[in-house]
């Protein structure tokens, strides 16, 4: 022990920080569920996921440093690591799995989908630990929300305080979800008590989570806003001057109110274009990157980057993905009785292929510009599935395809996550190898979760309900069941492609995609949404961008979380008191 100047005492500590240790492990479990719950819910409702890294190492600050008064931010970075692996499925399956529940097919084998989902991930940070020494070490990717990270981690006693101001945020949004849910008052209907036309859809969805979420994306959520205004602020008075709106008593024999005719008969459909547009778009425009991916891992194999004494050992690599190879052609023979072997193999080695390709994609293009085309490249992928599958019959097809592009999904989020937490550990100086140990071992929580989680919420909300709109997955069903059926609304889905594909190119990352989920939303949501951007731009000018990081994010953080909680717990209730005749 040593003494301060001031009489403190404190602790010198001699020889290596601990970093992979038990603690940092299970801390890091702890904080991955509790993100992954609250991320996997904020997913249903908006269609995009954030990243939960800087999230994990604001929580580590406080119950490392805060209550177990541990001080190594390498541990902490191992912490954050296993935490952001866990929450990998938020996106990695909220992008796919739902797609069945909203087409009713419920009754696929749920231990097979997991066992699905944890060979995808495996197979996703095997892929991609061979490319880390070429893509941060030589090319230096920027990777910014790993930069993001280890400012967090490099700021002690900055990260303490955003802890205490994430608890904050967790306690009033939790209290005002708390509120609502028992209330039952979810929506406010402000246009009606303004006098607003019907059509202009006035109503407010009540929800700190999508303020949150809207506060921590700033100005890029603009293009997200713009889209809703765009439908029912200018396209719907357009519509209505010109007479083309169906009268009341139309709606009526319909069973419709006039904003859901609008967003069901028009704006879904071609919001669902913009975004296959935005995201097809997106990704010929990445073709440089995936030429520069393709020569990183000629580079990488030429100079043995993957031999290095940080990274693991290459045959440990080897073992993991025969093996995730092996468990993804087992899910897909199996996954439904009509499967052969024959194509259960193609569809296995196919799938192995693309996770290959995808992850190397979506690895350059979020360190390049923290931009991921995730939600396209899963689209792509099911779409590719659903062909090879399409003479086994409707059922068989779309389960089977949904189960492998679910592990592809996995593969593509660990892979992308894993990128952004070496370059994290880059910079704070972490032993790579002990990085990816952290990432194996949380693989196989992530799907147990959000698997479970989708049954609880679906038997509780609906998944395509207004309360869970589940748009990525809703748009994933409607492509299907359009190839299957033969009844795709073709030329809304191509007004909304080429609207997409033109906005994508404008050198915005994902502009078509962020329009496009306007577009398909319910504008209540885009309404709330609306606060948190504004009050976001209004902090950044007033206050300065450097308040809003470290005060204004932690408290959106803990909006996200608190609100994430209560709306499972109510779920988890109504079915409880469901089976109990409550």
């Amino acid at each position: 022990m040593a003494e301060t100047e001031a009489g403190e005492k404190r602790t010198i500590r001699r020889g290596p920080y601990p970093e992979l240790t038990l603690t940092s492990v299970l801390v890091g479990y702890v904080l991955g569920v509790l993100i992954t719950i609250s991320m996997g819910y904020a997913c249903l409702i908006l269609g995009f996921s954030h990243e939960g890294s800087e999230l994990a190492a604001i929580l580590g600050f406080g119950v490392l440093r805060g209550i177990l008064r541990r001080n190594s931010i390498i541990e902490n970075n191992i912490s954050q690591t296993v935490a952001s692996s866990v929450n990998g499925a938020s996106a990695g399956v909220m992008f796919s799995v739902p797609a069945l529940f909203i087409l009713g097919e419920t009754d696929f084998n749920p231990y097979l989908m997991v066992f699905g989902c944890i060979a995808g991930g495996i197979l996703g940070i095997a892929f991609i630990i061979p490319l880390r020494k070429q893509m941060i070490d030589f090319e230096r990717l920027t990777y910014p929300g790993g930069v993001a990270v280890a400012t967090v981690l490099k700021s002690p006693g900055a990260g303490v305080h955003k802890a205490i101001l994430l608890m904050i945020g967790i306690a009033l949004s939790g209290t005002m979800s708390f509120i609502s849910n028992v209330t039952k008052f979810e929506n406010w209907a402000l246009g009606q008590h303004l006098g607003m036309p019907n059509y202009m859809n006035g109503i407010w969805f009540v929800s700190l989570l999508t303020i949150g979420i809207a506060f921590i994306a700033g100005k890029g959520g603009l293009c997200f806003v713009i889209g809703g205004y765009a439908c029912y602020w200018v396209l719907a008075p357009i519509l209505a001057r010109m007479n083309l709106l169906p009268s009341p008593e139309q709606l009526q024999e319909l069973g419709q109110t006039m904003p859901g005719y609008l967003r069901i008969a028009l704006f879904r459909p071609v919001g669902i274009g913009m975004l296959v547009g935005g995201a097809l778009t997106g990704i010929v425009l990445a073709l440089p990157l995936i030429i520069s991916a393709i020569r990183s891992m000629q580079s990488a194999a030429k100079t043995g980057a993957a031999m290095s004494k940080d990274e693991m050992p290459i045959k440990l690599l080897y073992v993991g993905i025969i093996g995730a190879v092996i468990v993804l052609g087992v899910v897909a023979v199996t996954s439904v009785e009509e499967m052969g072997i024959v194509r259960g193999i193609v569809m296995a080695v196919l799938g192995t292929i693309w996770i290959w390709m995808a992850g190397v994609i979506l690895s350059e293009c979020i360190g390049r510009t923290n931009w991921s085309p995730m939600s396209g490249m899963t689209l792509i992928a099911v779409t590719i599935l659903i062909v090879i599958t399409r003479g086994l019959g409707d059922r068989a097809a779309i389960i089977s395809s949904v189960m492998v592009g679910a592990a592809t999904c996995m593969a593509m989020s660990q892979a992308t996550d894993l990128m952004l937490d070496l370059k994290t550990g880059y910079l704070v100086g972490a032993i790579p190898r002990r990085q990816q140990m952290g990432q194996f071992l949380a693989t196989w929580l992530g799907p147990i979760l959000m698997i479970g989680l989708l049954f609880v919420l679906h038997k509780a909300y609906g998944l395509g309900s207004e309360k869970l709109p589940a748009p990525q997955g809703t748009v994933l069903a409607s492509m299907m069941k359009g190839i299957l059926e033969g009844n795709v609304p073709v030329y809304k889905y191509l007004a909304g492609a080429g609207l997409g594909a033109l906005l994508s190119t404008t050198g915005i990352g994902g502009l078509g995609i962020q329009v496009g989920l306007g577009f398909y939303l319910p504008f209540s949501i885009v309404l709330t949404y609306t606060i948190g951007t504004i009050l976001r731009i209004a902090s950044d000018k007033i206050k300065g961008q450097h308040f809003s990081e470290q005060v204004g994010i932690p408290i959106a953080a803990g909006l996200i979380i608190g609100e994430g909680i209560v709306g499972v717990g109510f779920a988890i209730y109504y079915i409880i008191s469901g089976m109990q005749g409550g």
